[in-house]
């Protein structure tokens, strides 16, 4: 319960923008506990005073004027009050559903958005190291578990107040029955406290293993292509089936306990109403009661478990929404690696030198990542970066926009350490085309878009253009507004990538980082897209990654990377007379095209 109470200040502040509907909620929840507590007395009406010889209540009397009320009367008045007062109880639980739905659905949907807000804060480090299926899974399931406990505040409220004057009801009548009531708290206090310590592992247990079977849907959906080449649909299928069948495993198990406390819980106040009816009706026996008075005590009593039964369940479900509310607020607790230093500036004007100076940078569990890299770049160079795979070029350009941040040494824009920039106003500064063009499902003038939001019609149509991209689009029956689908699987890859082109030909940014954006393109879709990165390179210093080095020859200085170090540097000339790595590489990929070139003719003889 301590656990609950340190959380739920957190959780309440989402109530406060919607005080009114809170307000009304509860109000109509207690008007609902007042209307239960008239239910049984119709009914002792109609067995005590029109069955039985009680007298009539005189207020009763004086709604028939001066003639006494008939039995007939007094059997209609009975029925309608009890069809009165049935009536007016679902009538507040409609409007009482209403505002607690409103109500929930406005909360969930904030504690949701505040998740997702904070998930997209978080560095590409967390994002590298957590499955994509659990973060979703928080967002989406646990917003709803966690401000579903404050909806069980009403609840409880409403059971309490309900309890508190069924219980009062229950004195006035025969105390000694409403105190011999009292003698399951004990047992059902004992019941919810060892549940409640014996539960929570196991509930914890189950949402990861839940999660993990929605990772593996996620990943074998953004996967289906690799799959589909494979032939491994039911290696998949396999995998996802074995999981999810522990996770079933694991909720089956937990719903067993559940039930089994249900079981305790009911068993429990089952005990008190058999004791509560034989004491009862031995005090009518006695004389002590009424048959009506016993009647609307059991009424009352039942009624009086019914609200402890609920003040049960709900303690034993607030241990499944503490693990939610646990796994949703360790996601939102979580602090990103990569934030605005205090008093971070705002960048005015870029002019777009860059300076890296003793940079060094590792990954978790992968030492010496970058070691000792420093270099100088004036402003409106071309650099490429070269060298074998795993060599750390795409983690040195990934310093640049703050994707991560170095261990040691230092990265400058215009002689500023970056880290004191704002990176909202860092990254605008930074363009990038990926090898693999990563496209939304929306329209292509969306995704283009997405490189200046306030972009108009024709600025669109013009970075398009520029990027060697406006004939293609034109060709397609829905041109600018033709929708691509998930991760733009309607149009070819070269085309998706003039796309990206020309999303940052729109961004219009001073630096522009190239991440081998031709290396999985044909020689002929290359050159457009060569042509139009030429363009889009003029006047920007450009970080150019490249896997071809023929690409490369007119950049104005060339870095060679080798595990995590820069061992040559010079012009593409220069290099080449080093004789060092580059000019074996340079080499090999020369004698593999001429290899290439020759094939055909070989072929053909």
């Amino acid at each position: 319960m301590k656990s609950i109470l340190k959380y739920m200040p957190r959780l309440l502040r989402y109530l406060v923008p919607y005080w009114g509907l809170a307000v009304g909620a509860v109000a109509v929840t207690l008007a609902v506990a007042g209307v239960g507590l008239l239910a049984p007395w119709p009914m002792a009406f109609l067995v005590d005073c029109v069955l039985g010889k009680r007298p009539v209540p005189p207020w009763i009397t004086h709604l028939f004027g001066a003639s006494p009320p008939s039995r007939y009367a007094l059997v209609f008045v009975a029925v309608l009050a009890g069809l009165a007062v049935a009536l007016l109880g679902d009538l507040l639980d409609v409007l009482n559903n209403y505002l607690q739905t409103k109500l929930d659905q406005e909360m969930i949907l904030d504690f949701r958005s505040d998740l997702f807000r904070h998930g997209l804060r978080l560095s590409v480090a967390y994002h590298d190291q957590k499955r994509s299926g659990m973060i979703i899974y928080i967002i989406n399931s646990m917003g709803d578990a966690a401000i579903g406990l404050i909806m069980k505040i009403p609840y409880l409220l409403r059971s309490v107040a309900t309890l508190i004057g069924m219980f009062w009801v229950c004195v006035r009548l025969d105390p000694k029955l409403a105190l011999l009531s009292l003698t399951v708290v004990p047992l059902l206090y004992y019941s919810v406290g060892y549940y409640a310590t014996h539960i929570q592992k196991r509930l914890r247990n189950v949402k990861g293993l839940e999660g993990e079977s929605l990772s593996i849907i996620h990943e074998a959906i953004s996967m289906i292509r690799v799959i589909l080449a494979f032939g491994r649909q039911n290696y998949e299928y396999n995998r996802f089936r074995g999981q999810a069948q522990q996770a079933v495993d694991a909720r089956i198990q937990i719903t067993v306990r559940q039930t089994l406390f249900t079981m305790a819980v009911n068993a429990t106040t089952a005990a008190g109403t058999a004791l509560v009816l034989g004491f009862g009706a031995r005090h009518v026996l006695d004389g002590k009661l009424s048959v009506g008075e016993l009647l609307a005590i059991l009424y009352y009593i039942s009624a009086v478990y019914k609200p402890l039964e609920a003040i049960s369940y709900a303690i034993g479900d607030l241990q499944d929404g503490l693990i939610n509310i646990q796994l949703a607020y360790e996601l939102i607790d979580t602090q990103p690696d990569i934030q605005d230093q205090p008093g971070a500036a705002v960048l005015q004007r870029v002019v777009g030198s860059v300076r890296f100076d003793d940079v060094q940078f590792s990954y978790s569990g992968r030492e010496d990542t970058l070691k000792d890299i420093s270099f100088e770049v004036s402003a409106g160079q071309v650099i490429a970066i070269v060298g074998p795979t795993g060599a750390g070029k795409s983690t040195l350009v990934s310093l640049l926009p703050r994707f991560y941040d170095p261990a040691g040494g230092r990265v400058l824009l215009d002689g500023v350490d970056i880290r004191d920039i704002m990176l909202d106003s860092l990254r605008e500064k930074v363009s990038l085309v990926l090898q693999e063009p990563l496209l939304f499902s929306g329209s292509i003038a969306d995704n283009i878009r997405y490189g200046r939001l306030e972009a108009t019609d024709e600025e669109v149509v013009a970075a398009a253009m520029a990027a060697n991209a406006h004939d293609f689009i034109m060709r397609l029956p829905e041109q600018y507004q033709t929708q691509l689908g998930e991760r733009g699987a309607k149009v070819s890859g070269g085309e998706r990538q003039r796309i990206a082109v020309a999303r940052a030909f729109l961004k219009n940014a001073p630096i522009l980082i190239l991440d081998e954006p031709t290396s999985s393109i044909d020689s002929k879709t290359e050159a457009v897209i060569l042509d139009a990165l030429d363009r889009l390179m003029a006047g920007r210093t450009t970080f150019m990654i490249a896997h071809r080095l023929s690409t490369i020859r007119r950049a104005d200085l060339i870095l060679v990377m080798d595990k995590g170090c820069i061992v040559e540097k010079g012009t593409h000339e220069q290099l080449l007379r080093q004789a060092g790595l580059y000019s074996q590489l340079y080499h090999m990929q020369t004698e593999a095209m001429r290899q290439e070139e020759l094939e055909p003719a070989g072929v053909a003889t």
